[in-house]
């Protein structure tokens, strides 16, 4: 029962771990570069994982709710605990050996005592001989202590023929007995036997159940979540998705181009640079209308540089350098369309005091920590850092300062 029980718990916190790295993992590939049927095949992992937890919390259930409850209910049938502990059946089989022996005991305990008597009687006997021979070579012995010796000797004869005809009696009698003690202890065995042989196929039968509810391979559902995956991976088409990436954020996109517009009041608010940021961080053209091929739309027409750096964990193994569709273009020079690219060097700074960013783009920090400053603070006492797990945001310019 405990096996098992321990068995379950380890299918259980597989099941877990797997529904765990299911959901980090959705959540990085929906946050990340990828798109169209590679990112859906890719998605299918996924999928897959929960289905497999799934399957595995049911052989936990399995096990618990089927084996293990057969197991304890025939326990409680086949064993019955005792008031003083240990089990009836123990006590029973005990009862029975000790009472088909008993008979046999009591007689092997007389000849064990009539061996011990008949061998004290030789040894006397031969006690009384060497002392009667020695003590012929004894001339002051006197002829009446001869006697006495001689005597003894005599008397330790007869014990000896006494004694030994009690402990031959008492072997035949014991001789007798043994074929009725075998039988009656043969009786006990095969009773226990009997008990035994309905624990050993009863497990046989248990392990058996077991074995099929650990089998996935003879699931369907098993096979078919590998089946789907499969399909899935099959399904991925780099020429679709081409097709799908140009015709949304390529030449086949929808233009809005700037036209001549009237000027109004609402249009002659000054915005302060950091709303400026804000509106211009990365690559994106204004009124864009999604005319074209909308397979996918769940993905945004345009994506900010800012937005994309934030999404990526720090363990993400794509190096931002070697993206094709980053804001930086083959040779190296600056995107034409980002007009607040990074200015001057760029500067370690420490934290003076702990900051909490109260929007999406402004950075979170403790006092002591460390972080690069890469601009200059500007007209509103911002300026544009990132920290060293790769989030690029705003932050108060005084309250940091110049690592020296």
């Amino acid at each position: 029962m405990n096996c098992l029980h321990e068995r379950a718990r380890i299918e259980k916190a597989y099941a877990q771990q797997l529904t765990e790295w299911a959901r980090r993992w959705r959540q990085l590939v929906e946050k990340g570069p990828q798109y169209g049927t590679v990112e859906k095949a890719w998605m299918a992992f996924m999928s897959e994982a929960e289905r497999v937890s799934e399957l595995h919390l049911e052989v936990k259930a399995s096990l618990m709710n089927d084996d293990f409850e057969k197991i304890k209910n025939w326990q409680k049938e086949a064993f019955h605990k005792q008031m003083m502990g240990g089990f009836k059946e123990t006590k029973e089989a005990e009862d029975g050996f000790r009472k088909a022996q008993k008979p046999w005991a009591k007689k092997l305990k007389e000849v064990e005592a009539a061996k011990k008597a008949h061998h004290a009687a030789c040894k006397e006997e031969k006690l009384a001989i060497s002392r009667e021979a020695n003590s012929k070579a004894d001339p002051s012995l006197n002829p009446e202590q001869l006697k006495k010796l001689q005597d003894k000797i005599e008397k330790c004869k007869q014990d000896v023929l006494k004694t030994k005809d009690k402990y031959e009696k008492s072997l035949k009698e014991l001789d007798q007995g043994t074929p009725q003690y075998m039988e009656n202890m043969e009786q006990v065995f095969e009773q226990c036997q009997q008990f035994e042989e309905k624990r050993l196929r009863f497990f046989r039968e248990v392990l058996l159940e077991v074995q099929k509810h650990l089998d996935l391979s003879n699931v369907t559902g098993y096979k078919a979540v590998y089946h789907d995956l499969e399909q899935s991976i099959r399904a991925a088409d780099a020429v679709e998705d081409l097709r799908w990436f140009r015709a949304n954020h390529g030449p086949g996109m929808a233009m809005n181009w700037p036209q001549f517009e009237e000027w109004s009041a609402d249009l002659n608010r000054t915005l302060s640079r950091r709303e400026k940021k804000k509106a211009t961080d990365g690559v994106t053209l204004t009124g864009i209308n999604q005319t074209g091929d909308q397979s996918l739309p769940n993905k945004p027409s345009s994506v900010s540089s800012y937005e994309k750096t934030q999404s990526y964990p720090t363990d993400w193994s794509d190096d931002e350098s070697n993206n094709p569709f980053s804001s930086t273009d083959a040779n190296g020079d600056s995107n034409p369309f980002d007009d607040d690219a990074t200015s001057g060097t760029e500067v370690r700074v420490r934290a003076l005091y702990d900051y909490e960013g109260q929007e999406h783009d402004e950075l979170s920090f403790k006092a002591g920590d460390e972080l690069t400053k890469m601009e200059d603070e500007d007209e509103q006492g911002w300026c544009k850092g990132r920290l060293d797990n790769g989030q690029v945001g705003l932050y108060p310019a005084n309250y940091v300062e110049a690592i020296q």
